[in-house]
């Protein structure tokens, strides 16, 4: 089923509107309950890379880092969806090297680090990238250390009935409440789920305040680490940055960012139906703004998502976006 998205970015060029962005906007508490709401918030959305947390769950509630020795370094590589910068390669290899397993072993595939499209820098000519590039490449260095944790084959980690797939789709299961997620697989070719939206933002509630412990640990390594959680120039490191240490963002491929609170105990979920970036940014920090989270935009690290114009290459300003919603309490 479509889920009931609603108008909620115009793209202007002059005076006119040329474009407009259909989504949903889900904003919760810890216990689940909805506080502002636009569009279906309980249509299904797959999550994307913002459900890294929770494939990362299993291994951190059996204690997987304490057995190979990890620390918030690798729990935050784990949940990443990292620009391939050397730090985070780094990362990666030791991960694979301290549960002895090699880079061959990741079936994540391989694309250009994300840091060129972030900063505009040209892709070498000559350079060479590998699996340990790809964005996923600490998520499935994590999948690879939960099967050596329980002595499981390396082979068939991505398979929807591997004992560690369904270890995630229980925990997945766990937070999308009586919804049953709905399977799908993923860019870098794990499974993933569709979810409610209110289900996404309840989750991220529960990641930035639950004082439950794996959780915490979780939260711990993201608000230490979210240079490694994304990396240089990144929209979700601005969030972070934003937040001044009280924010965990993750943004999913296709329109998808979700954000937790700690300090409000909120969860927030945006979908942007069309998967357009740039207008899911300009949303997301249309959202943070309304609900009081972004008092002073334009002296921010999210000025250039908050109702941004929008430039031509003679660097004219040739129009903007401009928001078409407003929040107001469920």
């Amino acid at each position: 089923m479509v889920p009931g998205h609603v108008p909620l970015l115009a793209s202007m060029r002059g005076r006119a509107v040329e474009s407009v962005h259909y989504g949903s906007i889900a904003v919760c508490d810890l216990d689940g309950e909805l506080v502002h709401g636009v569009g279906d918030v309980q249509g299904l959305n797959f999550a994307r890379s913002a459900l890294k947390p929770l494939q990362a769950l299993p291994f951190i509630e059996d204690d997987g880092p304490a057995r190979f020795g990890f620390g918030s370094h690798e729990v935050a590589l784990m949940c990443a969806s990292h620009s391939g910068e050397a730090v985070h390669v780094t990362i990666v290899r030791r991960m694979l090297d301290r549960i002895g397993a090699r880079e061959a072993d990741l079936q994540c595939g391989c694309h250009p680090p994300l840091y060129y499209a972030a900063t505009g820098e040209p892709v070498p000519a000559r350079a060479r990238f590998g699996a340990l590039h790809h964005n996923c490449s600490g998520k499935h260095a994590g999948f690879l250390a939960y099967c050596r944790l329980y002595g499981h084959g390396l082979a068939d980690y991505l398979a929807l009935e591997s004992p560690l797939q369904v270890r995630i789709r229980n925990a997945v299961q766990r937070f999308a409440g009586a919804s049953t997620p709905e399977p799908g697989i993923d860019g870098c070719s794990a499974p993933n789920y569709a979810l409610p939206l209110l289900k996404l933002a309840h989750t991220y509630a529960q990641l930035a305040s639950s004082p439950d412990a794996a959780l915490a640990a979780l939260r711990f390594a993201m608000l230490r680490h979210p240079d490694l959680v994304s990396g240089t120039a990144r929209v979700d490191l601005a969030l972070a940055g934003t937040g001044g240490g009280d924010w965990i963002a993750k943004a999913g491929a296709d329109g998808v960012q979700a954000i937790g609170v700690r300090s409000r105990a909120l969860g927030i979920a945006v979908r942007i139906a069309d998967g357009n970036a740039r207008a899911l940014d300009a949303v997301t920090a249309e959202v943070l703004y309304q609900i009081g989270l972004l008092a002073d935009p334009a002296h921010s690290p999210l000025a250039r998502s908050f109702r941004p114009s929008l430039t031509n290459y003679q660097g004219l300003v040739v129009g903007s976006l401009r928001p078409l919603f407003q929040l107001s309490r469920a």
